[in-house]
């Protein structure tokens, strides 16, 4: 039968008494090294055990340890792993471990272990949103940390989507005191990228998922909105100030040179009524962001957005 990776790392409730066979794979290979750990743990700490290797199941004899100890026998990509050297296995008192490379050759095998009520399937990829929170969960309630929504949300998106990377940065609170667990350490703590936020505006053309997405990465905290927001208005005001497209090329910065092409672009997709509307536009932001300073990060993607809506009508 088939079982979530997480339900073996966090000790979910799950029946291994009579399971005899382990087959996991996948791409992620520090969800599936983890896994692994876990499953060695949990038999040593239930019955003493002996871990060995083992390459091919062709001939293979299982001798019981002098003193009745159980094998646990553990093997990476082993060979002749087969419906037939299974049911062989089934007669002997050990536990066996496969772990496979992931490739269109052992759905076969997947699919016996998939079935079979001495197995576990065991798929190992990298980690979607509600698997990181539901890891974040456990860590906060085992080592009773509490943290605020906003950083709790911002922990679920950042957080490196393998399960080793995320694991660490985890641990790396621990090292914090309660009172120090703060944006600020955070971030330097996971060692997050937020520079560069002007040119989130430079993915305006891009579709809305990408433009979301790349927002995301660089604006992370109400301070971070007030930066982007000031490159922002800025790149606005020259467009509403300019007379003409070569009144408005001179006023390019030279540094943007880089992305002068995009501007001069966007800049010819603006007549006087759309000009207006870009106005009323940073009035309103500058509003919410002054009276909805909660919502700000949620107010500067939608103000993004906008521009782009105003621009390509």
């Amino acid at each position: 039968m088939k079982i979530e990776p997480l339900n073996i790392i966090l000790n979910k409730e799950y029946n291994n008494n009579n399971i005899k066979f382990y087959f996991i794979s996948g791409n992620e290979t520090t969800l599936i090294e983890k896994v692994t750990d876990k499953l060695i743990s949990k038999y040593r700490e239930s019955e003493q055990i002996v871990v060995s290797k083992i390459d091919t199941l062709s001939n293979f004899v299982h001798e019981e340890g002098l003193f009745g100890n159980k094998t646990l026998f553990l093997g990476k990509n082993c060979k002749d792993i087969n419906e037939k050297n299974i049911d062989l296995l089934r007669q002997t008192d050990a536990v066996f471990v496969f772990i496979h490379e992931n490739s269109q050759k052992i759905k076969p095998i997947k699919k016996f272990f998939e079935k079979d009520k001495m197995s576990y399937l065991i798929d190992c990829y990298e980690l979607n949103k509600n698997s990181k929170v539901n890891i974040i969960n456990e860590f906060l309630m085992v080592n009773n940390l509490k943290i605020e929504k906003s950083l709790y949300w911002m922990l679920v998106e950042k957080l490196d989507n393998r399960y080793v990377f995320l694991e660490n940065s985890l641990n790396n609170l621990i090292k914090l005191d309660q009172r120090d667990i703060n944006y600020q350490n955070i971030r330097k703590l996971l060692s997050l990228d937020t520079s560069g936020k002007e040119k989130v505006f430079f993915n305006l053309f891009k579709s809305n998922n990408e433009i979301v997405r790349v927002y995301r990465d660089k604006i992370l905290s109400n301070s971070d909105v007030n930066e982007f927001y000031y490159y922002c208005r800025y790149f606005c005001q020259l467009i509403i100030d300019s007379k003409n497209e070569n009144d408005y090329s001179k006023k390019i910065p030279a540094y943007l040179f880089k992305e002068k092409g995009f501007l001069i672009d966007l800049f010819r997709r603006f007549n006087s009524k759309k000009k207006i509307l870009l106005l009323n536009l940073l009035s309103k932001t500058e509003y919410i962001l002054r009276k909805e300073s909660a919502l700000s990060t949620f107010t500067g993607l939608r103000f993004l957005l906008s521009v782009k809506k105003i621009s390509i009508s």
